[in-house]
């Protein structure tokens, strides 16, 4: 008998480890993306961005665990749907942070000309740093104060974040480079800009688990 009720019991920290690897990852990924855009060599670039592919792939791993994990364990620490929407929205925030750091290289842009493209780096990582800290206070739903300070810290770097990217646009707009150059630069802008909407997204996502626990 105990061993049937071992099988239903939640294996809460299964899941709670996976994300927290998976947050743990995203800081690096992030902190990795900060050394791109103030590198100035385009080698140099290559090999961190080399880098934060393996921890891309690093994350779609873990992605599949927690898949297969759901699928396995009859009981959860929390709603099924917000464990599988956790999970997308931590891997969606990783894919968005590698691919601003690949169209740096594969566009040939010098990061180190436009501050608009560190300052968003920097906004990325610190939403990243906040979605991390409110990952590692799930274990304890107890303290909820905590986790609300983290996603409006999340919130005010995506805020922020949509700023420098208006300020860009409207820069870019207004310079006087060739048709080539703005396309480029402005996809990059998108894609940076959309690394700090993911965060937001996956910290709402944490917002509702906490509402379901309040």
């Amino acid at each position: 008998m105990a061993g049937i009720l071992s099988y239903f019991l939640p294996k809460d920290k299964v899941f709670y480890d996976l994300f927290e690897k998976a947050s743990g990852n995203l800081e690096r990924i992030a902190e990795c993306l900060v050394k791109v855009v103030h590198e100035s060599d385009y080698n140099k670039r290559q090999v961190i961005i080399d880098e934060m592919k393996d921890i891309e792939h690093e994350n779609d791993t873990l992605t599949h665990t927690i898949f297969v994990e759901l699928g396995k364990n009859f009981i959860t620490p929390f709603d099924r749907e917000d464990i599988h929407s956790l999970a997308s929205a931590l891997d969606d925030v990783a894919d968005y942070i590698f691919a601003s750091g690949k169209k740096i290289n594969f566009y040939k842009l010098d990061p180190l000309a436009d501050d608009g493209i560190q300052k968003s780096a920097q906004l990325i990582l610190e939403g990243v740093l906040a979605l991390k800290q409110a990952v590692m206070e799930l274990r304890n739903l107890k303290n909820t104060q905590k986790i609300i300070d983290c996603i409006i810290k999340i919130n005010t770097a995506e805020n922020a974040a949509d700023t420098v990217f208006d300020t860009c646009i409207e820069r870019l707009f207004e310079s006087n480079v060739d048709a080539k150059e703005l396309i480029k630069r402005r996809e990059l802008y998108m894609v940076l800009e959309a690394a700090t909407d993911k965060c937001e997204d996956a910290g709402n996502v944490i917002e509702s688990i906490v509402v379901k626990f309040a």
